[in-house]
């Protein structure tokens, strides 16, 4: 004890003094300055170290004695903490590889197919050659950081397009028009029953036509719908597609909030200035109705870079997930107790209130112009069935949408919930979209709902 006396004030002193170098380092060097924000914790750490080892000099041999024990108790259980998060975070990732091979061998029992484990790019240079009117389902949010004279609210018209494969084959669409998931014919009818607008669980995300939201909806009611749903879309892109798009003859508007992602959503379309004029100017338009074949040039020289860019990122992600995989890699995650430091870190900045509250205002009040009648449905992810799961901004939308007096149909209650196993109704239980169980459910309810 009386070695680890002598030795305990430098020994923390040289330790506060390096740690305060590497996260200088790392946040000035790596990052450039950057994420400056995001260390300004552990320079407080550090800081406090330091100070702490400076005033270990000054107390007694057997204050000194306690803390000792004290610190070394404190660092023991760090790492046996650290252990077990590492011991449960294996078995988790190993499970989610083995529930992928076993639901392409469901998958193929089911059907005698094989799974499809083409890359979009692969499978649309081979439909390619049959179709040459063949495109991709893409994020609109991806224009986010480009700078173009208009903003594209839709996708390519008139067109096959290929989607996405959760299910074991790529869905695809003939899209309308404008862009969208619909028959060409859903435009010249004289009344439209349903106008649906929301992200890529509204466009029928990875499953076919007539199983998406929209489809089932037109054939329950008999009646006409129009599916306005894009993938990657937030509230503002959202509301700016019902500016645009909204017709006198829509009886009923569906707004879709999906809890997954739509507030982060939100804080990426406020770096858009076009898209934030619809928020300051109640009379600006893009009149991109009228801009369809300068919204199809633009799609169609953004798509394949946009694909051949996220597929380079795809071989970059699996580098880093060879790298993360290996011994050196677990051995300093583990001596820097990575997984200990994620289980305590900070939530996130809150959700923009304001904002989605705003929104919502004048999608009320722009709906309620048009004579049409408003309903909010509120969409739950996969992890709320999957994991000990805590949404703090399901209260806040909810409270929001009651406030503004428009009715909210809660999915996870009037579906999900009722379902003995909720997971069923995503693809072999895993994580994604819904699958056509889910989307068929989802679309009854809805339905029943609104249909007074």
């Amino acid at each position: 004890m009386n070695f680890l006396k002598r030795i305990f004030t430098p020994t923390i002193l040289t330790i506060s003094i390096l740690l305060l170098i590497y996260i200088f380092y790392k946040s000035e060097i790596t990052w450039n300055g950057e994420n400056r924000i995001y260390y300004l914790t552990y320079y407080f750490i550090s800081l406090l170290l330091i100070f702490f080892s400076v005033f270990t000099f000054f107390i007694s041999q057997k204050i000194k004695e306690y803390l000792i024990i004290i610190s070394i108790t404190l660092v023991v259980t760090l790492y046996l903490f650290e252990g077990y998060l590492s011991f449960i975070e294996q078995p988790s990732n190993k499970q989610l590889s083995n529930k992928q091979l076993l639901k392409e061998q469901l998958y193929e029992k089911q059907t005698g197919n094989k799974w499809d484990n083409r890359s979009h790019l692969e499978i649309y240079n081979d439909l390619k050659k049959v179709n040459n009117e063949i495109s991709i389902s893409f994020h609109l949010i991806d224009y986010i950081n480009k700078k173009h004279s208009i903003f594209p609210l839709s996708g390519i018209s008139n067109s096959k397009t290929i989607y996405c494969n959760e299910n074991g084959y790529y869905s695809t669409y003939q899209s309308d028009r404008y862009g969208f998931n619909n028959p060409n014919t859903e435009w010249d009818e004289k009344k439209i029953e349903y106008l649906l607008v929301g992200d890529s669980f509204v466009d029928g995300a990875c499953v076919n036509r007539p199983n998406d939201i929209g489809s089932v909806l037109r054939s329950i009611s008999n009646k006409s719908v129009l599916n306005l749903g894009k993938a990657g879309n937030g509230p503002l892109i959202e509301y700016a597609t019902l500016r645009e798009y909204l017709n006198p003859n829509v009886k009923k508007v569906i707004w879709f909030y999906f809890e997954g992602n739509d507030l982060q959503n939100l804080k990426d379309e406020k770096a858009k200035k076009i898209l934030i004029n619809y928020l300051n100017d109640l009379n600006f338009k893009q009149n991109i109705k009228f801009k369809q074949k300068e919204i199809d040039d633009l799609n169609r020289s953004t798509i394949i870079k946009e694909f051949d860019r996220k597929e380079r990122e795809k071989e970059r992600e699996k580098d880093e997930k060879r790298k993360k995989e290996s011994l050196k890699f677990k051995i300093l995650k583990f001596i820097k107790i990575y997984n200990t430091r994620q289980s305590i870190t900070p939530s996130p900045s809150s959700a923009p209130a304001e904002e989605i509250k705003q929104i919502l205002q004048l999608t009320r009040e722009l709906v309620e112009k048009n004579n049409s009648k408003l309903y909010f449905v509120y969409l739950p992810e996969y992890y709320r069935y999957k994991i000990n799961y805590d949404n703090t901004n399901y209260s806040l939308i909810k409270n929001i949408v009651n406030e503004l007096n428009i009715p909210f149909i809660d999915i996870h209650k009037e579906v999900f919930k009722k379902e003995q196993n909720s997971l069923k109704l995503f693809p072999f239980e895993l994580p994604g979209h819904y699958n056509v169980e889910g989307y068929n459910k989802v679309a009854e309810i809805i339905y029943k709902l609104t249909s007074n």
